[in-house]
């Protein structure tokens, strides 16, 4: 009889089970190893012998939980699904240190195709190859030498009794220090590959898989305003730009050695230069950013079956309405006339990719012509969005150079990313002095006003971290510290008395996302019992 080309591998059951818990723990999780021994160096307590009783607690968690699905129909397949997964998630967590959790999850579920083919490279499938498929290839193609029924039910019962004592065993012989460990950084728990990750897909499926929420709670059916625009005079007009991905420290508005905001700094703007996200990516910035319920009280859960900012605004008889060149409202203006500009295919502001933040003032003059009365117009930009941030600008607007001119930025030197990010900003600054000037155009006729804030901020290869999305906790400053700011126009800051003067005194006072709801309330003379004045940036500056 003639031989297989390619001769099976056979192997028993156990012993696949071992190779493949060896292969997971050592090749998939160097993100938790680095972390967990770069701590483990910084302790006084700890030396070889923790880092062994951490390795060997990882492989016996390993085995016990693989072998849960060591069975003749399930091992395979469901293996083979962990081991590209795996190598997926690894892939990403070694090169941009991101952590893989529900946030990043529902991050990656509610994009847009284009931000997806930003993250695609030849690398990470060339990852996925050696580190997933490969490895899968030689489990599908093992030929297991299963035991009769009864005994490999009881080496089954044997290697998961024996993996649980060698995790307790390797638990109890440090516990200390793995306690302390622990307890003092549980950011580490959630490097675990791909047990976190797997986690956090069953809570957001779960959490998807509840009804769609029909009906929400109304919040400030109260509210009204104190004066209308009849008796100012004129409507007012508000645009809030939501931007994408900004983070305060590159604004050279806020001291920052690049002149990243040439044109804004030419104009009458207030800057808060102390101003911090709730979130550290859109999907819980954006619901956070439009709710009463401030950072602290706030979760997904609510915000969703809750009414918002643009809700309230429109109880008082405000007109709303969102256009957006991203990738969504993330549910905020589920309930407020909406525009998707970025496939327009304007030719003056769109490639053969996606349109540039100037889109959203596509068309504006035409509805702003129409507007029945005071009104507030959100512009959600694209912005900074990485990691290719140089298809995020014009050419015209590649200034500060060499950029990185590759989605894979953990490949160019950090100077070449930076280039690219600024080179971002500095089209914003373009985009938001155009927004004001449009503004001015229409003062004749309009109160005018632009609120600015970025939805979070930032990494660019700082203590090796790229990108955003890291849990709020763990998340470096440039993920949340982020740019606020304001424009008024002189008629609108008289007919709302407000003191502008006042507001540049006060700019340097540290805020949030938690004052915007308030503040836009506040700004438009609504009153509501939702309102705070607590958190409202002009309160304390009304003439």
């Amino acid at each position: 009889m003639q031989s297989e080309k390619w001769p099976r591998p056979k192997l028993s059951l156990t012993q696949l089970l071992i190779a493949t818990t060896l292969f997971l723990a050592l090749f998939d999780n160097q993100s938790f190893f680095q972390a967990v021994f770069k701590v483990a160096d910084q302790s006084s307590f700890t030396g070889t012998g923790f880092k062994i009783a951490i390795v060997t607690a990882l492989i016996a968690l390993f085995m016990a939980l693989l072998s849960v699905f060591a069975n003749k129909y399930l091992f395979k397949p469901f293996v083979i699904l962990i081991l590209i997964t795996a190598s997926a998630i690894s892939f990403f967590m070694d090169t941009y240190k991101v952590i893989i959790d529900t946030s990043m999850i529902q991050n990656l579920f509610e994009t847009d195709y284009r931000e997806v083919m930003d993250l695609l490279s030849v690398k990470l499938f060339v990852h996925i190859l050696f580190w997933g498929v490969l490895p899968a290839l030689v489990v599908y193609h093992t030929d297991i030498q299963y035991q009769p029924f009864l005994k490999e039910l009881l080496s089954r019962v044997a290697v998961f009794v024996l993996s649980v004592a060698v995790l307790g065993g390797a638990v109890l012989s440090h516990y200390k220090a793995l306690s302390f460990v622990d307890r003092n950084n549980k950011h580490l728990r959630y490097l675990i590959n791909p047990n976190h990750a797997v986690y956090s897909l069953v809570k957001y499926l779960k959490r998807s898989a509840h009804p769609k929420i029909v009906t929400v709670d109304a919040i400030g059916q109260d509210a009204k305003q104190t004066a209308n625009w009849q008796t100012r005079g004129k409507k007012s007009l508000l645009v809030l730009v939501v931007g994408e991905t900004a983070r305060a420290q590159n604004f050279s508005l806020n001291g920052y050695n690049q002149l990243t905001n040439p044109r804004l700094s030419q104009e009458d703007i207030i800057n808060f230069p102390d101003t911090h996200s709730c979130g550290t990516a859109t999907a819980a910035s954006m619901p956070c950013m439009f709710s009463y319920f401030g950072r602290e009280n706030h979760d997904d859960a609510k915000a969703e079956k809750t009414e918002n900012l643009l809700d309230v605004l429109k109880h008082a008889g405000i007109s709303v309405y969102w256009r957006d060149n991203n990738s969504g409202c993330k549910g905020v203006c589920n309930r407020t006339p909406t525009e998707a500009m970025e496939n327009l295919k304007i030719p003056e502001v769109c490639n053969s990719e996606e349109c540039f933040d100037e889109v959203l003032l596509h068309g504006l003059q035409a509805m702003v012509d129409k507007l029945p009365n005071d009104s507030v117009i959100v512009m959600h930009q694209k912005g900074s969005h990485g990691p290719a941030y140089y298809k995020r600008y014009p050419p015209k607007f590649k200034v500060f150079t060499p950029e990185c001119a590759t989605n894979q930025v953990q490949d160019c030197p950090q100077d070449k990313i930076i280039h690219a990010y600024d080179n971002t900003l500095l089209y914003t600054d373009h985009f938001l002095t155009e927004v004001i000037h449009f503004l001015q155009k229409n003062s004749g006729n309009f109160h005018t006003a632009m609120l600015y804030m970025s939805d979070h901020g930032e990494s660019l290869g700082e203590n090796g971290i790229y990108l955003h999305g890291l849990p709020y906790m763990l998340a470096p400053d440039e993920q949340k510290h982020i740019p606020f700011i304001l424009w008024l126009s002189p008629g609108f800051a008289d007919s709302f008395h407000i003191d502008k003067t006042c507001l540049k005194q006060n700019s340097s006072t540290e805020y949030s996302h938690d004052y915007l709801f308030h503040s836009v309330l506040g700004m438009m003379s609504v009153s509501t019992g939702v309102y705070n004045k607590a958190y409202d940036i002009f309160a304390g500056c009304r003439v």
